[in-house]
Parts: structure tokens; sequence; C-alpha cells
């Protein structure tokens, strides 16, 4: 069975002048329940892929057996990882269960992939200092603040200007992974820097508001509830984008925040740059403020809770660190 890219054109003539409407429905589905936008590009992704690898046909036509085909083959043919075929799963469900009203059977024949249990890549604290020293600008300065707090990389990206608590220091992280607030370490080092920024966003939402524009977008009914809020310094991103752009989900032009594509690119230069072959990322930068905190004696339930994670089994796979592990043994050879 082909499984095409997910950004593939569905023709409307080939499956019937209701699939276009269908994924308009889908769509409006996800924005009922508040899902991020990259949330709604992903599932509406995967069921494209779906309708494509079945011929087109319409999905109401179609059902568990398909289901179970198409994930099969994600794992089998496309040797995707266990993650990526639970996405696969998690937005088909979506679409038989909230926009059709279908209810699927248990799929009990999808060959599942295999989850393996991988060690984080973790960065020293050298390797961070000779990264962040290859860095400059403002991609410096998230990077920084991913390291210094273990936040997110999208989580870092919605801050907005008051979140950013000085007084305190300390960042409120607003519905986090799993829709939770938390609050994490605002770093000394970073105070300066982080004021700057406020005071740029000041001058940069005046010049908006001065041409008619300004207004934040707001999370779930707040801009109903308190309809002057987005033009609030406030509730303006903490890294806006550069330029203002029209949203895909109401057509408002307004300034949304930072490209996280922009960053990983600095960090991938910055990382090739200083001579490290390690797979490195954004989420890289979590992993070393974890792995950093329990070597310098960090009490775990600390940890879990800075990181936002709803279980502390979760944190346990940064204490290889605490263990030492194959690293603390000295060998014999060096006897």
């Amino acid at each position: 069975m082909p499984y095409p890219s997910r950004n593939a054109p569905i023709n409307r003539s080939a499956i019937g002048s209701g699939s276009p409407r269908l994924l308009d429905e889908v769509r409006r589905r996800i924005r009922v329940r508040h899902y991020s936008l990259r949330t709604e590009h992903i599932y509406v992704g995967w069921i494209r892929r779906f309708i494509l690898a079945n011929g087109k046909r319409h999905p109401r036509d179609m059902g568990a057996a398909e289901v179970e085909a198409f994930l099969t083959g994600l794992a089998v043919h496309g040797k995707v990882s266990a993650s990526t075929q639970n996405q696969a799963l998690t937005a088909l469900l979506f679409l038989y269960r909230e926009v059709l009203r279908m209810d699927l059977p248990w799929l009990e024949n999808v060959v599942r992939a295999k989850h393996g249990r991988r060690v984080p890549s973790v960065l020293s604290r050298d390797e961070i200092g000779r990264v962040l020293a290859l860095m400059d600008g403002r991609p410096r300065l998230l990077a920084s603040l991913l390291y210094g707090t273990g936040m997110r990389l999208m989580e870092c990206l919605r801050l907005r200007v008051k979140d950013v608590d000085f007084e305190r220091n300390e960042i409120v992280v607003r519905d986090g992974k799993g829709g939770k607030d938390r609050r994490t370490v605002l770093p000394a080092t970073l105070v300066a820097a982080l004021r700057e920024e406020v005071e740029r966003v000041r001058l940069l939402h005046a010049a908006d508001l001065a041409e008619g524009f300004g207004e934040a977008q707001l999370p779930h009914a707040l801009a109903r509830k308190y309809p002057n809020a987005g033009r609030e310094l406030g509730w303006q991103f903490l890294f806006p984008s550069e330029r203002r752009s029209r949203d895909p989900r109401d057509g408002c032009e307004r300034r949304h925040h930072f490209d996280d594509g922009m960053l990983s690119r600095a960090l991938k230069v910055a990382c090739r740059r200083a001579g490290i072959v390690k797979p490195v990322s954004a989420h890289t930068l979590r992993h070393s403020f974890a792995t950093h905190l329990l070597e310098a004696g960090a009490d775990i339930r600390t940890v879990q809770e800075l990181l936002g994670h709803k279980d502390v089994a979760t944190t346990q796979i940064y204490t290889h660190v605490l263990n030492r592990g194959a690293g603390g043994v000295l060998s014999p050879l060096d006897r």
C-alpha cells in the first residue's frame, strides 16, 4: 500500500465534493476543542494521508479494517517510530469519533511499532557553553532560556509578557503539555536581557496599535469574555515575529511568536561549528537542564515539577547520572 505525503493534494472530483468539506469539518472540530494550530496541521495531515492511501475513498465508507491496515503499513513498510504511529492513530480516532461520530471497535490486529527506551541526548556544561558562545541575538537568548528553565520549545515561544515575574524570579508556563500550568525558575543571568525584550515588545506593540493592529490572539474564550484584553501589553508574545501575518483560523492580521525553525537552524549551525557530533535539538537543552540539576543534587520531585512531568517515573530517565552507570565505573584496564 502506498503511503503518500501528508501534504499531497486531494482532487475534489476524484473523491467527491464532500471530502474537502470533511477536512474543513475536522479543522472546525479541532478549533472547538481549542487544540493548537500545530495539532490541527498534524491531524489534517494524517487524515489526508489515510484517504490517499485508500484510493481517495471517503472515510465513512471505511472502518477498523482500513485503519488497521494503514497503521500496520506505517510500522512494517514505513518503519516509523512508535510515537509517530500513535500520533497517526490519535488523528484517525479523532476523525471517526469526533467528526464522523463512528465508534471503531478495538484495533486488535494493528502491528505496533516497537517502543524503544533510549537515554536522552545530553550536552555537558562545557558543550552548552561552547554552543551558546557561537550563537547571538534572539536565538542565543531563546537557547539560553530553554537550558536555564527546562521549558519545551513551544512553551518558550508562546510566553506572553505577563508570564515573566521579575519580582518573584519565576516564569509561569501557561497551558503546557496536558493543558497544565506550572512555574519554573527565572535565571538571574537572563533578567537584564528579558527586560530588554519586554521594552522591545512595548515599542513594537505601540507601533502596531498606531497602525490599527496590535491585538494578540487569546486562548479559548477569553476574547469574548475580555474583548479588549488582546490589545493589552501583557498579552503580547514575549518573542514576537518580525512582521505581522494573517491567522489561518480567523483571518485576522496579527503578530505571532518567533519562528521555531529559525532557532533550530541556528542551534544546528552552532553545534556544527563547536564540533559537537551528538544529535542536538532544542529539546536537548531541556534534557541537559534536568540532568545538570540532578547532578548538582536537586531533589527529583523538584525537577519533576519544574519540567511539568505528570509522573515522577518520566523524570527518572535522567537518574542515570545519579547512579553514574557505566560512566561511574573505573575500567580494569585503567587500573
